[in-house]
């Protein structure tokens, strides 16, 4: 099952009716120059809010280990995102520090991006576009051609423009473990246009029935193929027997 991440919430009440909607967590940014930046004061009313809910996630870029600590504790964050440049020596004395879970993020403009996350042992790798000057929530996409080279054994999260028309495609191309959208499901930035949210994960669901329905094809296949073989029947004589 792929799971559907919301990020750039700054409402509570929004953050509360993406957890009716199933999704699987929210993401709070906590870098204050982002048009999605959310208040202290937010974060912790959707921390309280989604407890034993929906993960709730932290979302910074380049802060001092301390301001986020004091965040996670006090936003009741049960994940650390960090879309900067922190090395894997930061990301795994956050975990250590706030007993989060941690993604680290990049964005990918090439193949040696996407093995740069080697190094990173955390819980998680993002993957979102790469555009000049701005860390993420551009709504532009990026070659999922790419993310398919990840091969770390760590769970991926694909981010970068999706929404509810290229999701399925995105979800076939890369089989993440989940899918993180922003601008794709939003009025305007930090403000969620719940029908498209609705609509989101309703779109990851179909993609997920219709690749849980190709597995089963050849699976199905493979099984009559060994039952005739059993019963000393070629699998091809049904076909033969048809032609003549």
């Amino acid at each position: 099952m792929t799971r559907v991440k919301v990020c750039g919430l700054t409402d509570p009440d929004q953050a509360h009716a993406c957890a009716d909607l199933g999704v699987w967590a929210v993401g709070v940014v906590l870098w204050p120059h982002s048009p999605r930046a959310c208040s202290v004061e937010a974060a912790e009313a959707i921390g309280q809010l989604l407890k034993r809910r929906a993960e709730v996630v932290g979302v910074f870029v380049d802060q001092p280990l301390d301001e986020i600590v004091w965040l996670a504790d006090r936003c009741l964050l049960t994940a650390v995102q960090l879309h900067g440049h922190e090395g894997p020596a930061f990301c795994a004395e956050v975990a250590r520090r706030t007993g989060c879970k941690v993604v680290k993020a990049v964005r990918v403009r090439d193949a040696a991006t996407v093995r740069s996350l080697q190094p990173y042992h955390v819980d998680y790798h993002l993957l979102d576009a790469y555009v000049p000057g701005t860390p993420g929530g551009t709504g532009a996409t990026f070659n999922w051609e790419l993310a398919r080279m990840h091969d770390h054994g760590v769970p991926v999260i694909l981010a970068g423009g999706l929404n509810p028309d290229n999701v399925a495609a995105a979800i076939a191309a890369v089989r993440p473990f989940a899918v993180d959208v922003s601008s794709g499901v939003e009025r305007r930035p930090g403000d969620k246009d719940l029908a498209r949210v609705r609509a989101l994960v309703a779109a990851v669901a179909a993609a997920d029935r219709e690749l849980a329905h190709e597995s089963e094809v050849p699976a199905t296949q493979s099984q009559t193929s060994a039952a005739q073989r059993r019963h000393g029947r070629s699998p091809l004589a049904g076909a033969k027997a048809g032609r003549r």
